[in-house]
């Protein structure tokens, strides 16, 4: 079975995050993505969570708010990839605490590591979420590590300051508003 894009879409018709798996122009996959997120959105609750687009079947699941779409070949089994998608926000929703489409946009890079995990190449890698997991809280203790080494400590809040033009107390004042 091969994956061939992974896709998160809210109902407002926002990318929240893209991953692809086969090569195509950057001209192509923003048509793909356009044309796939007005298909799934324009669905009704009701309906399969199977289409068929071009030369790929599209499964999709809402949870909440998000769409989580996932593009595979013809002959894939769609059941399969509805079961990676769910273990994919199982495994957002134990690392995150009951996840939301916040925490998707802020810890964005999170969200991808955990499915570079999960899925290389188009191919489950790992279906176990204790092992996903694992995985995870160690690459954040070597990154604590690291950050800690360079002088960073937990969060770099006068880098961000200075990025965002606001003295390190401004903004800490700005979280307490």
């Amino acid at each position: 079975m091969t994956i061939k894009y992974v896709f998160l879409v809210s109902r407002q018709a926002k990318i929240r995050l893209v991953k692809w798996y086969t090569t195509l122009s950057q001209k192509e996959k923003a048509k793909t993505m356009k044309e796939v997120s007005q298909l799934v959105l324009a669905r009704k609750p009701k309906q399969c969570n199977f289409i068929e687009h071009r030369d790929t079947k599209v499964v999709y699941r809402k949870y909440a708010s998000l769409y989580f779409v996932a593009g595979i070949g013809l002959d894939d089994n769609e059941l399969l990839t509805l079961e990676i998608i769910h273990r994919y926000v199982e495994v957002l929703d134990r690392f995150f605490g009951n996840v939301c489409e916040l925490d998707l946009i802020f810890q964005f890079q999170k969200a991808y590591y955990i499915l570079d995990e999960m899925i290389m190449a188009g191919e489950l890698q790992e279906a176990s979420k204790k092992t996903v997991l694992r995985v995870i809280a160690q690459q954040d203790e070597t990154e604590a590590v690291e950050n800690s080494e360079r002088g960073w400590g937990d969060l770099n809040l006068e880098g961000v300051a200075r990025t965002a033009m606001l003295t390190v107390q401004e903004f800490k004042q700005s979280f307490s508003k």
